[in-house]
C-alpha cells in the first residue's frame, strides 16, 4: 500500500521529494503532480520498473509511456534527427503541457514497450516534478489511472486506482490545469497533431508559422 505525502510547506516537499526519489531509485512506482494531471511514474531506464507501470495501468507494451525530463537541454541526449523548428517550440512551450514525439538515440538502453524507435518527451511545469526529476533523470511517467478511466487530477484519486501498485504518492493538490499535454510528432518537416489536449493549435502556430511550417491536424482525434 502506497504511502502519500503532502508538500504544502518547504519541509514537507523536500521530505516528498526524496521519498519519492528514494522510491524511483529502488524500481518502484510513485505518483507525482504535474501541471496537467496527476502521473503514475518510473525510472525509464529500468525495464522492470516500466513494464510494472504498464501492468499497474492495465496497459500494453503497444502504449508505451512519455518520458518527463526537468530540462529542455536533455531532450538532444534522448533523441537524434530532431526538425530546426523543434528548438523553437521547446523554447516557447517547456516547460509546458507539449509533448514531443521525436527518433530516439539507438544507443538508449532502455525499453519502454513498442516504440517502434520513437519517444515521447516532456519537461513539466511544475516545481514538485522538476525538483524530482533533477534527482532521478529522466522518468517514464503516463496519467495516473486504471486504463480506460479518466485520468486522476487529484492525488487521492490517483492512490485509490494505483495505491496498491506504489510505493509512494505526492500530494500537491488539484492539478492546475486538468487537462492532458498536447502531442506533436515532430519527426517530419511539418509536425502532426496526435492528440489534442492542454495547449491549443493556434498558439502552436504562432511559433511555427514563422519558421515556414503549420501543424497538420487531420488524423488528429477529436
Amino acid at each position: 500500500m502506497s504511502t502519500t505525502y503532502p508538500t504544502g510547506s518547504e519541509s514537507e516537499r523536500e521530505a516528498a521529494v526524496e521519498a519519492a526519489a528514494q522510491a524511483v531509485q529502488r524500481g518502484e512506482l510513485i505518483v507525482l503532480p504535474t501541471d496537467t494531471v496527476y502521473g503514475v511514474g518510473a525510472d525509464a531506464f529500468d525495464h522492470d520498473a516500466v513494464q510494472a507501470l504498464l501492468d499497474a495501468k492495465g496497459r500494453g507494451r503497444e502504449m508505451p509511456p512519455p518520458v518527463l525530463v526537468s530540462a529542455a537541454t536533455t531532450l538532444a541526449a534522448l533523441a537524434t534527427n530532431l526538425q530546426s523548428y523543434v528548438e523553437a517550440l521547446t523554447e516557447a512551450f517547456w516547460p509546458g503541457p507539449l509533448t514531443l514525439v521525436c527518433e530516439q538515440q539507438p544507443s538508449l538502453t532502455w525499453d519502454l514497450g513498442e516504440t517502434r524507435g520513437t519517444v515521447a518527451v516532456r519537461m513539466p511545469d511544475h516545481e514538485v516534478a522538476l525538483a524530482l526529476l533533477e534527482r532521478t533523470g529522466p522518468m517514464a511517467v503516463s496519467s495516473a489511472n486504471l486504463s480506460g478511466l479518466p485520468a486522476a487530477t487529484e492525488a487521492a484519486a490517483a492512490a485509490g486506482m494505483l495505491g496498491d501498485h506504489v510505493e509512494v504518492v505526492l500530494d500537491d493538490g488539484p492539478s492546475p490545469r486538468g487537462e492532458a499535454s498536447t502531442i506533436l510528432d515532430v519527426r517530419l518537416s511539418q509536425p502532426r497533431l496526435l492528440r489534442r489536449g492542454a495547449l491549443g493549435v493556434p498558439e502552436l502556430n504562432d511559433v511555427l508559422q514563422p519558421l515556414g511550417c503549420t501543424v497538420v491536424e487531420d488524423e488528429a482525434p477529436q
